[in-house]
């Protein structure tokens, strides 16, 4: 469709996907983001109608035919923009007449989810790391007098009735619960920077599969649903365990006692990238699901499970999940759920490892 060399050229090299349609709203041109986003070749897609591939959730029809007949650009913002492989995507649209082409459109889609969440995950993890020092310096402040409650409970047990010594017996176990609850917050502070490397996500989801069936998991239907081609991440493979470990955990305990499935899925997005503020991005084209049919998350809680402290368990300590944002945010990565009653999916996006061919190529020229 784009003949000239160098308009091709910008026209492969946009960040963003771009669709070209002829008058009968029939695509003619994808750019390579567009194949990503899509999840299908130029060849592929070429002389499909539009609409039964890019999904809208909003009557885009008309006013898209108005731009055309009108000779005018059209904005839209805040859409949901499905392709019937994966989830919508938030999204803002950019249309216009292509010059040159009458009735020719073209169409550019902007992933508003994808845009400035380096810049969010750099300011999360900023204010994690200020919110986690002040806990570990409270957590060790508070674990000393909790000692001599302890000790002083134990002591004064042994001077009394049986009927009084339960209540002695209260203070020690829930001394020893705040405890136990404080070495999980200075945890945070413990984990040390994951020492990255290649490493196969596969390898490290079938551990964690194989270590939950024979534990919390054991009620749990795990089923594995993998893409077999998918390349080497850029990861710490004990820290990328121990959050597969935790997001198995918690969806295992979402279930009920009868138990349920737990899909671990994986695929590669080759449109995924996090853009900064300054303009630099880091792509994370690799793709691992955690997916439970599950009862889901509260709605009250669905924005904030990723912070300290936040649980939807009457009893859990709502840590779990924030030291899996916090070791995914040290791997340069993202984490997000999308979470309705009877499906939750956790999505981590991860970089890819350096290929070592094209690397040893490179510096041999």
């Amino acid at each position: 469709m784009i003949e000239d060399d160098e308009d091709n050229m910008i026209w492969s090299s946009l960040p963003i996907p771009g669709v070209i349609v002829d008058p009968q709203d029939k695509i003619t041109d994808i750019n390579s983001a567009a194949e990503g986003f899509l999840n299908a070749s130029s060849k592929t897609i070429i002389g499909e109608p539009l609409w039964d591939r890019v999904m809208i959730d909003a009557p885009l029809e008309e006013a898209f035919e108005r731009a055309r007949s009108s000779n005018s650009p059209l904005f839209v913002n805040d859409v949901d923009v499905g392709t019937g492989s994966r989830a919508p995507l938030h999204c803002n649209l950019q249309i216009a007449p292509l010059q040159g082409r009458p009735g020719y459109m073209i169409f550019l889609i902007s992933p508003r989810e994808l845009a400035g969440r380096m810049t969010q995950s750099h300011s999360v993890k900023s204010a994690a790391k200020s919110a986690i020092g002040m806990a570990e310096m409270l957590a060790h402040e508070i674990k000393n007098p909790l000692a001599g409650i302890t000790g002083a409970a134990q002591l004064l047990s042994m001077s009394l009735s049986a009927e009084d010594m339960e209540l002695t017996d209260l203070i020690v176990a829930e001394s020893r619960r705040i405890v136990k609850l404080l070495e999980q917050v200075e945890q945070f502070g413990n984990l040390s920077e994951p020492h990255r490397v290649p490493v196969n996500v596969h390898d490290v989801l079938d551990r964690a599969r194989r270590s939950s069936l024979l534990g919390v998991g054991a009620h749990m239907k795990i089923v594995e649903d993998y893409d077999p081609s998918l390349p080497m991440a850029m990861g710490d493979p004990d820290q990328l365990l121990q959050v597969v470990l935790n997001l198995i955990k918690n969806a295992s305990e979402a279930a009920d006692k009868k138990g349920g499935t737990i899909r671990l899925h994986t695929f590669y997005e080759h449109s995924f990238r996090l853009r900064r503020a300054d303009g630099t991005g880091q792509s994370l084209p690799l793709q691992i699901e955690i997916i439970d049919d599950g009862p889901g998350l509260p709605d009250d809680i669905k924005g904030d499970i990723f912070d300290p402290f936040v649980s939807g368990r009457e009893n859990g300590t709502g840590l779990g999940l924030a030291l899996v944002s916090k070791i995914i945010s040290d791997h340069d990565g993202w984490i997000s759920v999308d979470s309705v009653p009877g499906r939750t999916v956790f999505k981590i996006s991860l970089p890819m490892a350096p290929d070592p061919a094209r690397r040893n190529k490179k510096e041999s020229s």
